[in-house]
């Protein structure tokens, strides 16, 4: 005890280090800190004892309670196919436009339809399925291929564009511009009058303009640009556009048009898969 080195300063003992004059406290950690550390101790010891903890070189120690985060996800994965009551099958038994007349199968449907939204999906069409420039927004009733069931059923299944299907929804726009089908004058002429069918700003509706479209353009979009879903032309006479909605961008697309893809997820997901995305997107408000 005659030993001891008070410090004058704190009262505190020291501990008899020193470093360029400064002294070190003798200041233990508080008991209940301490014991709550030696209980952790104890616990993880007891721990590793108990359930798989150690890593050998193909698996791990097995614990003396023979616990397995496996068994335990195959066992939640079974209950929830039980709960799912044959639903799934019932899905891949019923055509897709039959399965709005069941509320509870349609319900069923849309929720697993969701799921596969998120995953599959919203990269392009955005997580409220808005789509964005480019990618078509699926909340509207403009519809490029066609907004009933049965027609978003067909195009999730074959996609667009999509070379490894050979029954894939596809249609080329020509570039007019590009290829010389059309001189500068005759895009300019011919985007003034697309233009104005839907009253964007410089739009003009003339008897060259009208002319050049019927030519051109009536065959996949309508005599009236009203659209025409079987050849996937959409319509040019509402405010809804897939790329840049002003004359700069409806001469650009005439110039050298841009055409998106989309996969067939027929081959990837499945039929029953493709039948739950369809009636979730069909239910989004804009189905026909």
């Amino acid at each position: 005890m005659s030993n001891k080195e008070i410090d004058d300063l704190s009262g505190t003992e020291t501990t008899g280090h020193e470093w360029d004059g400064i002294k070190e406290l003798n200041t233990p950690l508080p008991r209940w800190w301490l014991w709550t550390f030696y209980g952790c101790i104890v616990f993880a010891l007891g721990y590793v004892i108990a359930y798989p903890a150690i890593p050998l070189i193909s698996s791990a120690t097995p614990g003396l309670l023979g616990y397995s985060s496996r068994a335990t996800l195959d066992a939640y994965l079974d209950a929830a196919k039980a709960a799912q009551g044959g639903l799934v099958q019932q899905v891949a038994d019923t055509p897709v436009a039959e399965i709005a007349s069941n509320p509870d199968l349609a319900r069923f449907a849309a929720a697993g339809g969701r799921s596969l939204f998120k995953v599959y999906c919203v990269q392009c069409h955005g997580t409220g399925a808005t789509g964005g420039p480019g990618y078509p927004n699926l909340n509207d009733d403009d519809w490029i291929w066609g907004g009933t069931i049965d027609q978003i059923y067909t195009t999730l299944t074959h996609g667009v564009r999509w070379e490894a299907d050979t029954d894939t929804r596809f249609n080329i726009m020509p570039n007019f511009g590009a290829d010389g089908l059309l001189e500068p004058a005759q895009i300019t002429t011919a985007a003034r009058y697309v233009a104005s069918l839907s009253g964007l700003e410089g739009g003009e509706n003339t008897p060259e303009g009208q002319q050049l479209f019927a030519e051109n353009c009536a065959a996949c979009h309508g005599d009236a640009g009203q659209g025409l879903p079987d050849m996937g032309g959409p319509s040019l006479v509402d405010a809804i556009w897939l790329y840049d909605g002003s004359l700069a961008g409806i001469e650009t697309q005439l110039q050298k048009p841009r055409h998106g893809v989309m996969p067939a997820w027929g081959a990837r997901l499945g039929d029953t898969a493709v039948k739950q995305l369809a009636v979730y997107v069909h239910s989004l408000g804009g189905g026909k």
